[in-house]
């Protein structure tokens, strides 16, 4: 998946006791109702965001990641590729995301003026 927006904040790179190594950051998208979205860089990934400066266009490349733990879940957008963003596709959400939605709003419609009603 992807998205578009503007780099928000660059968090510090957190170190931890078993070598791993984690950053976050944030984009807002360029929608109707701008969105913040938090992302996570893991292990090697952590500078590739260090290309980038604060209120700069930017497109991430994620995965979607959940886990349980002691009955509660979270959800982790693992962001894997960072790219210059130079025109706002969609409105904030990648082209594969929109392309889906459309599809499935016009499935078996007709052009017909007939109400369900």
């Amino acid at each position: 998946m992807d998205v578009t927006g503007k780099v928000k904040v660059v968090m510090d790179k957190q170190s931890f006791d078993s070598g791993f190594e984690k950053r976050e950051f944030v984009i807002t998208t360029a929608e109707q109702y701008p969105q913040d979205i938090k992302f996570e860089l893991y292990k090697e990934k952590c500078d590739i965001i260090d290309a980038f400066k604060v209120d700069e266009e930017v497109t991430v490349h994620f995965n979607i990641r959940g886990n349980e733990y002691n009955g509660r879940y979270y959800v982790n957008l693992n962001a894997w590729k960072i790219d210059k963003g130079d025109t706002i596709e969609d409105q904030g959400m990648g082209g594969q995301v929109a392309e889906t939605a459309t599809e499935s709003a016009f499935d078996g419609a007709d052009d017909s003026d007939d109400l369900p009603f």
